[in-house]
C-alpha cells in the first residue's frame, strides 16, 4: 500500500520532499521503495502545526511528551535495515510515538502492529494513520520490554527507542530468519544494532551487526 504524494505549497510542496530525498540518496540510502515511502508519507501532519515548515528538514522535532519524530535518516537507515536481504511481511514495531515511522513501515509490509507506553501519543498516531487511509497498522497499549506475544512471531522488529541491552522477550518473538532493528545503549549515544535469528538442524543462533552511531531516547518500563 503506497501513500499518494498529494501535492501541496510552501515546505509541504513536492519539490520540498524531493529535496529531503536526495539528502538521503546522498547520505547512502538506496532502497528506492523506502525512499518512495519518506517522499510520499506527508511528514508534516505528523508534527504540531508550529513545526509543519520544518516537517521535510533532515532533523528529529519535538512531539510533546518528552519525545521526538526521528530524523528521516534514521526512519529511512532504519527501514532499509529491515529489508536488506529479506522481505518481511510482518512488523511488530515498538515506540508508535507520533506514527511516523509506523506509516512508512506500513507501505511497505503486508501488517504492522505497533506497541506504545503512552496513550496520548498513540492516540494521536492512531487518528493520523486513519486520516491518511492506513488500515494495516494494529495498535496495543503496551510496555515495549514485552513485545507483543500474541501476534508473534514477527519477521522483523523495529525498537523507536533504546534500551541498555536488548530485551530478551523480543528475540523470543523474532520468526526464523527475523531480524531485530534496534538502538542499544546510554542514552544520548547508542549503536544501532541488527540482530538475525538465524536457525538451522543444530539449533539457533542471533547474529549482530552494528550500523552506527545513533541518539535515540530512552526505552522505559512500565504504561503511562
Amino acid at each position: 500500500m503506497m501513500i499518494r504524494l498529494s501535492n501541496g505549497i510552501g515546505m509541504t510542496s513536492a519539490r520540498t520532499r524531493e529535496r529531503l530525498v536526495q539528502t538521503l540518496r546522498d547520505q547512502g540510502i538506496r532502497n528506492d521503495a523506502v525512499l518512495d515511502q519518506i517522499r510520499n508519507v506527508p511528514r508534516h501532519l505528523f508534527v504540531d502545526e508550529a513545526l509543519a515548515t520544518r516537517a521535510y528538514e533532515n532533523t528529529a522535532l519535538p512531539i510533546g511528551l518528552g519525545q521526538t519524530i526521528s530524523q528521516p535518516y534514521i526512519v529511512a537507515r532504519m527501514t532499509e535495515a529491515l529489508f536488506e536481504g529479506a522481505s518481511p511481511r510482518k512488523v511488530l514495531e515498538i515506540g508508535t510515538g507520533c506514527g511516523y515511522q509506523t506509516a512508512v513501515i506500513a507501505g511497505l509490509v503486508a501488517s504492522v502492529y505497533s506497541v506504545e507506553r503512552i496513550k496520548e501519543l498513540q492516540d494521536r498516531a492512531k487518528q493520523t494513520l486513519s486520516q491518511l487511509s492506513i488500515r494495516n497498522v494494529y495498535f496495543k497499549h503496551g510496555d515495549g520490554f514485552k513485545g507483543w506475544i500474541g501476534h508473534a512471531p514477527y519477521d522483523a522488529i523495529l525498537c523507536a527507542a533504546a534500551p541498555a541491552d536488548v530485551p530478551d522477550a523480543l528475540l523470543k518473538q523474532l520468526g526464523p530468519s527475523g531480524r531485530l532493528i534496534i538502538p542499544i545503549g546510554p542514552e544520548g549515544r547508542q549503536d544501532l544494532m541488527r540482530i538475525t535469528r538465524k536457525v538451522d538442524a543444530r539449533g539457533e543462533e542471533f547474529v549482530s551487526e552494528k550500523l552506527g552511531l545513533v541518539a535515540f531516547v530512552p526505552l522505559v518500563k512500565g504504561l503511562r
